[in-house]
């Protein structure tokens, strides 16, 4: 169980609450919860009500849609240090896609009507909720784009490289190293191919010299290698 201190340190590694002072913030621990749920435990539903916003303290979290089939189609899969889902701020109705735990998550869970009560008594907290809905927008755009545009491959490569952003890191001869690690299953599922296309795909960006060899990942490369394959440069 964390203690006020330890949320309200938390909350200060997350964009949207960097700038606050302390009185704003407190106004925020005051009204988080701490929670933590086991893999494979979902924490809420396609169409249910929404009712909270979630801070990933630690831990793996899947957003995902399915259709009447059942079949799967991963949004994102979210790690320390992101929030879910964006769509909570000033919408009503149900959640868009299901939320489920990849590996044992702790949270902090911030009732929505609470929050927006917070965000109509602070202008600074709206602007930075507006700087990370407008990213979630362009990253959104930039997807349908590479559905549109791009065959299969590319849009891995495309992938690839969005993974490099949000969950990579920077090795010391200045490949990205993707350490989360991503099934194939996954990967195909983030949009909308086989697994087996995968597969396919990523033996030949071995082949390639795109995907490099590393200890820590099986997901590391050079972006400006990985940009130029996509760009025909």
């Amino acid at each position: 169980m964390l203690n006020t201190d330890t949320i309200k340190e938390l909350l200060t590694h997350f964009p949207l609450f960097k700038r606050l002072d302390d009185t704003a913030l407190d106004q925020i621990v005051n009204i988080s919860i701490y929670r933590e749920w086991g893999r494979g435990s979902h924490i809420f539903m396609q169409d249910e009500p929404i009712e909270n916003v979630y801070f990933i303290y630690s831990g793996r979290i899947k957003i995902y849609k399915a259709d009447n089939r059942g079949r799967e189609q991963i949004v994102a899969i979210l790690r320390e240090g992101e929030m879910f889902p964006h769509v909570g701020f000033f919408r009503k109705g149900g959640y868009p896609a299901y939320a489920q735990v990849v590996d044992h998550a702790q949270l902090v869970v911030i009732p929505i009507n609470d929050f927006e009560d917070i965000l109509r008594k602070n202008p600074e907290l709206c602007i930075q909720v507006f700087h990370v809905l407008g990213e979630k927008i362009v990253d959104l755009q930039d997807r349908l784009e590479a559905q549109i545009v791009n065959n299969t491959y590319e849009q891995i490569i495309k992938l690839i490289i969005r993974l490099g952003e949000t969950n990579g890191e920077t090795a010391e001869n200045g490949a990205t190293v993707i350490k989360s690690e991503y099934t194939n299953q996954q990967l195909a599922k983030m949009i909308g191919t086989t697994r087996e296309t995968v597969n396919r795909t990523l033996t030949k960006l071995r082949k390639e010299g795109l995907l490099k060899e590393s200890e820590e990942s099986r997901l590391c490369f050079v972006r400006a290698e990985m940009e130029g394959k996509l760009y025909g440069e």
